[in-house]
């Protein structure tokens, strides 16, 4: 692993592939089959599942958990202790089991404590606020906050308003 800083508390199975200018930190666990891509953050306690892609420059904070099924594109922000959730029917024992895939879309982030549920798709650019809950997809370059999360504003790459969302109200 090229010019990759790995702590020495973190656990990255030799079975992943971490792109150069990565840094892993502490408690960090990368499971098998994962990539991650170029110039990304991955900070404490998180843990990244079997088969997750992860692009380049990207930053997960603080404990969040990233399962089976997910795919973040390139330059997308992750918050602390968010979670991505990869199975719709959770049960202790389920023959019937299938990974229902998120993807996370280029530049969008992901805030605190939000929790994206699986097969859902957040768009380029969008901005999921804090705390929020993701039961469907969320449009490129659309802020949304609440629970379930719901869509407040129109925004820019750079988050910042651009216009209303009309409710129909």
């Amino acid at each position: 692993m090229n010019d990759v800083f790995i702590h020495p508390s973190a656990h990255v199975d030799s079975r992943a592939s971490v792109g150069a200018g990565t840094k892993i930190w502490i408690n960090v666990q990368v499971r098998e089959e994962a990539v991650i891509g170029v110039d990304c953050v991955i900070s404490k306690d998180v843990y990244i599942d079997t088969g997750v892609t992860i692009g380049d420059r990207v930053k997960i904070q603080n404990g969040v958990s990233v399962y089976n099924g997910v795919v973040i594109e390139d330059d997308v922000f992750v918050g602390p202790h968010a979670c991505f959730t990869n199975d719709r029917v959770p049960r202790v024992f389920n023959v019937d089991w299938k990974i229902a895939p998120t993807l996370v879309k280029k530049g969008s982030s992901i805030g605190a404590s939000a929790t994206i549920v699986c097969g859902n798709t957040v768009g380029e650019y969008a901005m999921v606020a804090a705390g929020s809950v993701v039961t469907h997809d969320v449009p490129p370059f659309t802020l949304v906050a609440g629970n379930p999360a719901r869509s407040m504003a129109r925004i820019d790459e750079a988050g910042n308003k651009v216009g209303e969302i009309d409710h129909g109200r």
